[in-house]
């Protein structure tokens, strides 16, 4: 057997996912930040500021503006100005662009299942159980990391 470290294996199986999620989202037109802003804007009540989208994703704002301005392009987002501080941006996920967020959700999903087709249903169940315990020490008071 093979002598890899945990963290490395890790590390391995996640660009694997990775490269197969980036695959899928080929054919939509998006890249994965692209994709992890819509999934963002997709799952929120109220359109978001640029500056707190960008702090949602973890990212710098002047990162975050060739993502909205590729995003609404394609006519999947539109920026308006927040009426309650006309000095920032707010950016609309359009009808469009939820249609899109869903399509990459089912991309990942897609990319996930056939990392894990190896797997037997109660491995992938373990699996699931022990990632959720490893990543459950950091989530306590953070926000989703996306």
């Amino acid at each position: 057997m093979d002598d890899k470290e945990l963290a490395e294996l890790l590390h391995l199986v996640s660009r694997r996912l990775r490269h197969l999620y980036v695959h899928r989202l080929v054919p939509l037109g998006l890249n994965p930040g692209q994709a992890r802003a819509l999934r963002a804007l997709d799952g929120v009540e109220r359109p978001l500021r640029m500056v707190q989208l960008a702090d949602q994703l973890r990212i710098v704002p002047r990162s975050l503006t060739p993502v909205v301005d590729a995003l609404e392009e394609a006519g999947l987002v539109s920026r308006e100005v927040d009426p309650a501080d006309r000095r920032s941006t707010l950016v609309v996920i359009t009808p469009r662009g939820h249609a899109m967020a869903e399509a990459a959700r089912g991309a990942r999903r897609e990319a996930g299942e056939e990392l894990f087709a190896v797997l037997s249903d109660e491995q992938r169940e373990h699996l699931r159980e022990l990632l959720t315990v490893v990543d459950g020490q950091f989530s306590v008071g953070t926000p989703d990391r996306g």
